[in-house]
C-alpha cells in the first residue's frame, strides 16, 4: 500500500526506530529484506508497542509486495498485542486499515468493511496530530482502492492537516495524489467528465514530483497522462514520471503500462494503445476494474469506431453496476447479522452465562440448562456439532476471520432449531443442542437441516476458498447420565468425521 511507505532518512519522530528500519526497507522496493529486518526485531523487542509498530510494518510490506498468503499470521499476531496490551488507538486505526486492504485483496467485502468502520472508529479518537498521519493515510489508500471515494478523500484531507501542522517531510508524506487520481478516474467512468478533467487538472499544476514521496510519482504521472487522455495540455517529462519505481513496485508497473496507453491516445496513436491495454487487469487493478475498458472507449472514440466506444463504455457500466450490487447485498446481509445477534443477545440476557462472541448461551449455561433438564425426566436428544475444517479457516484467512465465521454459524444454527431447542457454544468451533421431547428420527432430521443451512450459506465473501460444513453426533437423553450422553454425541461426531474424511 502506498500509504504505509516509509519517511525514509527524513523522518519526524512519527514512528519508532525500529518500525522506520522496516519501512525504509519497504519504501526502497526491497521487501524480502524487510521481512528478514522485521522478524529479527521482532526476535529480539520486548516493548510491545514497539512489536506492534513492526508487525504493522512487516504487515504493509507483505501488502505491497502481494505476499497475501504470509499476512494472516501476522494479522493475527498484531491483533493478540491489541488485545493484550494498551494499543495506541492510532496503532488500532492503521491495524484495521491494512486488515481492511488484506481482506479487500483476499475477496471479502465484508471483511474489508468492518474493518474500515473499526479503523475509522478508532481514528475519531485520536487528537489530528503526527502520530496519526500514517494512520489516516492507510484508511485514506484503503478506502480508495476499495472504490469508497468520498471517504478516502475525507480521510486524506485528515491527513493533509496534519501534514501541514509537521515538517517539510510530513507535508511530502502527505501529499498522497493516488487517493485524488483513483476519484478522477471512477468519476470518469461514471461519465462525470468535467469534474474528473478538474481534479486531474488540480493535481496536474499543483504538485511536482520534488513533492512527493518517491512511490508516488508514478500517481502524478498518470495524473497527467490521463488528463492529456481527455484534451487537457501538460508539460514535463510524463514518461519518466511513470517509469519510476516500476521495476519495484505492482502498482507502479501497472501505472506505467496504462499511463503509456493514456499517452498514446492523447498523441494519436490508437493502435499503441490498443497493445498496451491487450490483456489488461481489470480484477485487482489499483485504478479500479473499469480503468482498462475506459480507456478502450477513449481509443475508440479518438478513432471515430463509436460502436466500439460503445461497446467499451458498457463494459465499464456493467463493472461499476456490479461493485455496487455487491455492496447492496453486502448492506441487507449485515442488517440481518446484526438483528440476529440482537435477537440471540435478547434470548440469552446474562451476560455471566451468555458467549460474548456469538451471544449464545456458554459451557456454564449449558451445563445448568441439561441438569435442569435431567432433573424434569423429560426425553429428547443431546447434539454436539463441530465445524469442519475450521484449523483451516484460521490458518488461511486468520483468527478473525474464525471468529465471524462462528457469529455467523451461531445465527444460521439458531434459526434452524425449533422454538423450544437449545443451543449452546461450548468452546471453539463446538456447538452443543439440546431438542426436548424430540425422537431420534425426528432429531437426525433437524440435524439433517442444521448442516444443510451452514453449507448453503455462501462463505465466499467471508473465507474464500474454505468452505464451511458442519458435522453433528446425537444421543438420547432419557436414561443416561447427561454427561455420559455427551461423550456418546461426541463420538458419534468424531466417528462421523472420520467416515467423510472431514477434519477438524
Amino acid at each position: 500500500m502506498s500509504g504505509e511507505e516509509t519517511h525514509g532518512e527524513q523522518g519526524s519522530g512519527l514512528e519508532s526506530e525500529p518500525r522506520i528500519a522496516v519501512s525504509r526497507l519497504n519504501w526502497a522496493g526491497r521487501p524480502s529484506e524487510a521481512v528478514e529486518v522485521a522478524d529479527r526485531l521482532l526476535a529480539e523487542l520486548s516493548d510491545p508497542r514497539e512489536i506492534l509498530g513492526v508487525q504493522l510494518g512487516k504487515l504493509s510490506t507483505l501488502l505491497n509486495a502481494d505476499r497475501l498468503r504470509e499476512c494472516p499470521a501476522v494479522i493475527d499476531a498484531a491483533w493478540t498485542l491489541i488485545q493484550g496490551h494498551d494499543a495506541r488507538a492510532a496503532d488500532v486505526g492503521e491495524f484495521h486499515a491494512l486488515a481492511a486492504f488484506f481482506a479487500y485483496r483476499e475477496g471479502s467485502l465484508e471483511r474489508c468493511i468492518t474493518d474500515l468502520v473499526r479503523g475509522a472508529q478508532a481514528l475519531e479518537a485520536v487528537p489530528l496530530d503526527i502520530s496519526a498521519l500514517r494512520p489516516w493515510l492507510s484508511m485514506a489508500v484503503t478506502y480508495s482502492y476499495v472504490g469508497f471515494h468520498r471517504h478516502a478523500v475525507a480521510a486524506h484531507q485528515h491527513a493533509e492537516h496534519i501534514g501541514r501542522l509537521g515538517t517539510d517531510w510530513d507535508r511530502v508524506h502527505a501529499a498522497h495524489p493516488e487517493i485524488r487520481v483513483r476519484q478522477a478516474v471512477y468519476l470518469d467512468q461514471c461519465g462525470e467528465t468535467a469534474a474528473a478533467k478538474a481534479i486531474l487538472g488540480d493535481l496536474v499544476h499543483r504538485l511536482g514530483p520534488d513533492g512527493l514521496i518517491p512511490v508516488e510519482v508514478p500517481y502524478l504521472g498518470y495524473a497527467m497522462a490521463r488528463f492529456a487522455a481527455l484534451g487537457g495540455r501538460v508539460e514535463g517529462d510524463v514518461r519518466r514520471l511513470l517509469s519510476l519505481n516500476h521495476e519495484h513496485f505492482p502498482e507502479a508497473a501497472e501505472l506505467h503500462r496504462l499511463g503509456l496507453a493514456a499517452l498514446a491516445i492523447a498523441q494519436g496513436r490508437p493502435q499503441d494503445a490498443l497493445e498496451l491495454l491487450r490483456n489488461g487487469q481489470t480484477v485487482h487493478s489499483r485504478l479500479g476494474a473499469a480503468e482498462v475498458p475506459r480507456l478502450r472507449a477513449l481509443v475508440h472514440v479518438a478513432e471515430g469506431d463509436y460502436a466500439a466506444a460503445y461497446a467499451a463504455d458498457r463494459e465499464v457500466a456493467y463493472l461499476l453496476a456490479h461493485g455496487a450490487e455487491r455492496v447492496y447485498d453486502l448492506f441487507v446481509d449485515g442488517i440481518t447479522a446484526r438483528l440476529n445477534f440482537d435477537e440471540l443477545r435478547r434470548r440469552y440476557a446474562d451476560e455471566a452465562q451468555t458467549d460474548p462472541l456469538t451471544g449464545l448461551p456458554n459451557r456454564r449455561y449449558l451445563e445448568r440448562h441439561v441438569a435442569q433438564f435431567a432433573e424434569s425426566n423429560t426425553h429428547g436428544v443431546l447434539g454436539v456439532a463441530d465445524v469442519d475444517g475450521f484449523k483451516q479457516v484460521n490458518t488461511v484467512h486468520g483468527h478473525l476471520v474464525g471468529d465471524e465465521v462462528l457469529q455467523q454459524i451461531a445465527a444460521i444454527l439458531s434459526r434452524t432449531l425449533r422454538s423450544d431447542d437449545f443451543l449452546a457454544r461450548y468452546g471453539g468451533d463446538e456447538f452443543v443442542i439440546v431438542l426436548p421431547g424430540a425422537a431420534m428420527d425426528e432429531a437426525r432430521e433437524i440435524a439433517s437441516r442444521m448442516a444443510a443451512a451452514v453449507a448453503a450459506n455462501d462463505w465466499s465473501d467471508l473465507a474464500p476458498g474454505t468452505p464451511v460444513t458442519l458435522t453433528m453426533g446425537l444421543a438420547a437423553l432419557e436414561g443416561q447420565d447427561p454427561q455420559e450422553a455427551f461423550r456418546t454425541a461426541d463420538l458419534l461426531m468424531l466417528e462421523a468425521k472420520r467416515s467423510h474424511g472431514t477434519q477438524a
